[in-house]
């Protein structure tokens, strides 16, 4: 059994058993629906405006999931968007979005985000666009607990100097 993009955003939630969940998108999101249904207590935020509207923006948030939205997005907006939600609103994201739809994003426009790629997806396209086109999701996710490893040098033993204690009046 090959992974989907609601099954993989549904173990994000399961896993992180947000309270308070923003969903930005412009479709509706199986997953997001299906873990709400199963989870009463959590208060969901919907919105398919950019840039967010005050009331939505002003919030804090356990995690946001931001799906169908960059494609339609000018680059610059779809920037400030996740760095926003990045830096003030959610502690952990998980970003949907078909590159294919998006020339003007890179995969280090993410990378650049610090957001971390975890899945990418091939579905097939619909018959009226033809056999041959498939489309291609990316998932990338950002989580403030863990985004950054911690170098080796950032420790006691070489910031403390617990050996010079009380020898030394600096």
């Amino acid at each position: 059994m090959t992974a989907t993009p609601n099954a993989t955003l549904l173990s994000i939630l399961e896993h992180y058993q947000p309270a308070r969940l923003l969903c930005v998108s412009q479709s509706r999101i199986p997953a997001v629906e299906a873990f709400c249904a199963a989870h009463g207590a959590t208060r969901l935020t919907l919105s398919d405006q950019v840039p967010l509207p005050e009331a939505v923006a002003n919030q804090r948030y356990d995690l946001a999931i931001i799906a169908d939205q960059l494609e339609h997005l000018p680059q610059r907006l779809g920037v400030e968007l996740l760095a926003g939600l990045r830096n003030l609103s959610a502690s952990r994201l998980a970003v949907l979005v078909d590159l294919k739809q998006t020339p003007t994003w890179q995969e280090n426009d993410f990378f650049a985000l610090a957001l971390q790629r975890h899945a990418s997806f091939t579905q097939s396209g619909d018959e009226d666009v033809g056999a041959n086109h498939k489309r291609t999701l990316a998932l990338y996710t950002y989580d403030l607990a863990d985004y950054k490893q911690v170098p080796d040098w950032l420790n006691a033993k070489y910031w403390a100097n617990p050996e010079n204690f009380d020898k030394y009046w600096w």
